[in-house]
């Protein structure tokens, strides 16, 4: 198998070609959106950046499971050493909105940890990419920012005993649970966003933590998580110590807290 470093760039490469015909779309007067089966929407640009993404990751020969692809049963993905798990267009709702707060999702996942994670804004134009082999970058308006990881993992009670947090939550699904998860804090300033920018806050340290008391997929959280991972923090169960993992039999996630 290629080195890592050299799948993210075949990563990288899919996720700006879907861009553009995801905007090509975002931009139209016109175009198709559809209910699913569990009730999520699902538009023209979610199966065309999903068609781009699959053509350019089938030359790395390793699986593909998407979205918007077919879901394969658990008895032929437990034999999956590494496959590529994407979100073609996350935060659906954001680009039906028109408020530019959606993300490509590409991940490369091994056995059941996310290892290396692309994840690319086509309105912002800004690009976020790492595994532990190459660091995390950012790349935006032609300029590149490297994250350097931090010493050490932040501890959930460190952040209960700031005097002042930042919390980010979805801007479409904010739970009930989630305003009582963040009763225990007692100086927070709310900021919501939609997608996988989410997480992506925490790593520019514009925000300390994301709880998701709600249902998400495993394709939602993998870039992020491997992106998260490589700058030393986490996507924790709620238990706030062991982390989410994937390619399970059932592909959804349990409530979690990133931070």
């Amino acid at each position: 198998m290629k080195v890592i470093s050299h799948l993210l760039e075949t990563a990288k490469y899919a996720v700006l070609e879907a861009g553009k015909v995801i905007m090509e779309v975002y931009g139209s007067a016109e175009y198709r959106t559809e209910i699913k089966p569990d009730e999520t929407p699902v538009t023209t640009a979610d199966r065309l950046s999903h068609a781009v993404i699959t053509k350019y990751l089938e030359t790395t020969d390793l699986p593909v499971l998407s979205e918007e692809g077919m879901h394969i049963d658990f008895r032929e993905r437990c034999n999956w050493e590494y496959f590529w798990l994407i979100d073609p267009l996350d935060g659906t709702k954001e680009f039906i909105n028109k408020n530019g707060e959606f993300t490509i999702n590409i991940a490369l996942v091994s056995k059941n940890k996310p290892v290396a994670g692309v994840i690319y804004a086509p309105c912002r134009d800004a690009l976020f990419l790492g595994c532990e082999e190459t660091g995390v970058s950012k790349y935006e308006n032609g300029n590149q920012i490297e994250f350097e990881p931090l010493k050490e993992r932040r501890r959930f009670q460190d952040l209960l005993n700031k005097g002042e947090i930042t919390v980010v939550v979805s801007r479409s699904h904010f739970s009930a649970e989630t305003k009582e998860f963040l009763k225990q804090f007692s100086n927070v300033t709310l900021t919501t966003l939609g997608s996988s920018l989410k997480f992506m806050l925490l790593l520019e340290s514009n925000a300390d933590i994301y709880p998701r008391l709600g249902r998400t997929m495993e394709w939602d959280t993998a870039a992020a998580h491997a992106i998260l991972n490589a700058s030393n923090r986490g996507i924790y169960h709620m238990d706030l110590k062991s982390e989410l993992s994937y390619n399970k039999p059932d592909l959804t996630n349990s409530f979690f807290v990133a931070f």
